[in-house]
């Protein structure tokens, strides 16, 4: 049965004001990691810099009426593998066609290792804001068995190093390792507290099909960790960050006042968002591309000036809105009923009724008649959650 459609116009989509970058080069392929990465390719990284640049220009000469960027989000792969030489010339390309807000939230990854001053200096002259440290764990044997090649005092050391120069620090963890325990987990907890970042963002460990570490738990040689202790895992997350003073306003994530990731808050929304880069998706005008991960064919159509997508997809109103409905349940606030409706013109409870009445029922959401929200045991469970609200039952 087709959701019926609230006769207030949905809300006109504006251009985008937000960008993700890709910049795919990095020391090592963890064996746990599905981004699209390359190793021992460092030689054509100025040439990689310049087919972003063809990419980037010509993407925004396709969209009109841009104005500034409120967002920018630089990713890999390990984007402080560039030198700071390119560094700089990086910023100079995301700059080149669309100018970055005077209050934008520039953001940037980096590891640990070989995270040099001289590279810190040149992303405070291209304007970063933030950096988000791959750091995954405190603790060596856990950082061997991820493949990270930094150390527990790489990890402190960036951290220093960032928050010496006034940036906001935000640094990833993982847990569900095989073999943590769960006074590991609360270990790496208790340093990143200590270590007074502004943001954590906490990542259960997850087998993706076609990793060297999905293969792995295929034959048998690595043995996922019990549901039941990742769930206390997370739940420790949970209190333990909120009693240290941050707020969770996503599933997986935690912030102090005012340090909420801007950009990921545009993804959680389902706005609109250019992406450029090997691999990168972009949601332009309703249809979500993602690009080539071949680096090789990257390279061939940006220089040629052809679009890199690999594949790209339309989605009809009706299931627009459902992933809208998807994607914002992952917020701390979830859906606002009266947002939804002005965004996708559909009644949230006319869409997913079904769904609605079968989770609250469960006790894995609440509805106050104004908004929508997993509750405490429904984040447990959230992807099947999540997953109900696509399909019309």
């Amino acid at each position: 049965m087709t959701a019926a459609v609230n006769p207030e116009p949905a809300k006109t989509t504006a251009p985008p004001r937000s960008l993700y970058a890709h910049i795919p080069f990095c020391l090592h392929h963890c064996w746990y990691c599905d981004f699209a990465v390359v190793t021992g390719r460092d030689d054509l990284a100025d040439r990689y810099l310049e087919a972003l640049d063809a990419e980037w220009r010509r993407q925004t000469d396709l969209v009109p009426g841009i104005q500034t960027l409120q967002t920018v989000f630089v990713g890999g792969g390990t984007p402080t593998q560039l030198i700071p030489d390119q560094l700089t010339r990086l910023f100079e390309i995301l700059r080149g066609p669309v100018a970055f807000a005077s209050d934008a939230e520039v953001s940037i990854e980096a590891n640990p290792e070989g995270f040099t001053p001289a590279k810190l200096a040149a992303l405070v002259a291209g304007g970063v804001k933030r950096v988000s440290l791959g750091g995954q764990s405190f603790q060596p044997r856990h950082l061997a068995f991820l493949e990270r090649r930094h150390t527990p005092s790489d990890l402190e050391r960036a951290i220093e190093l960032v928050q010496s120069a006034g940036l906001r620090c935000a640094v990833d963890l993982i847990f569900g390792l095989p073999d943590q325990k769960l006074a590991d987990w609360q270990a790496d907890l208790e340093a990143v507290c200590r270590a007074e970042v502004g943001h954590v963002s906490t990542y259960g460990l997850t087998y993706e099909k076609g990793t060297r570490l999905w293969r792995d738990r295929e034959k048998g040689s690595v043995l996922p960790l019990a549901n039941e202790t990742e769930a206390q895992m997370y739940e420790l997350a949970l209190d333990l960050l909120t009693a240290a003073g941050f707020e969770s306003y996503e599933i997986s994530n935690f912030a102090r006042p005012g340090q909420r990731c801007r950009h990921n808050e545009v993804y959680w929304a389902n706005d609109p968002c250019f992406g450029i880069g090997l691999g990168a998706a972009r949601y332009l005008d309703g249809t979500r591309s993602v690009n080539t991960r071949s680096l090789d064919t990257y390279l061939e159509r940006c220089q040629a000036g052809l679009d890199p997508v690999q594949s790209a997809e339309t989605l009809d109103p009706e299931a627009r809105a459902r992933e809208t409905a998807m994607v914002q349940l992952r917020r701390t606030t979830g859906i606002d009923r009266a947002e939804f409706r002005q965004r996708t013109g559909f009644e949230l409870d006319a869409l997913a009724g079904s769904a609605l009445s079968r989770h609250l029922a469960r006790g894995l959401l609440l509805d106050d008649g104004k908004t929508v929200r997993l509750t405490r045991a429904g984040r447990l469970l959230a992807d099947e959650v999540q997953a109900d609200f696509l399909v019309s039952r």
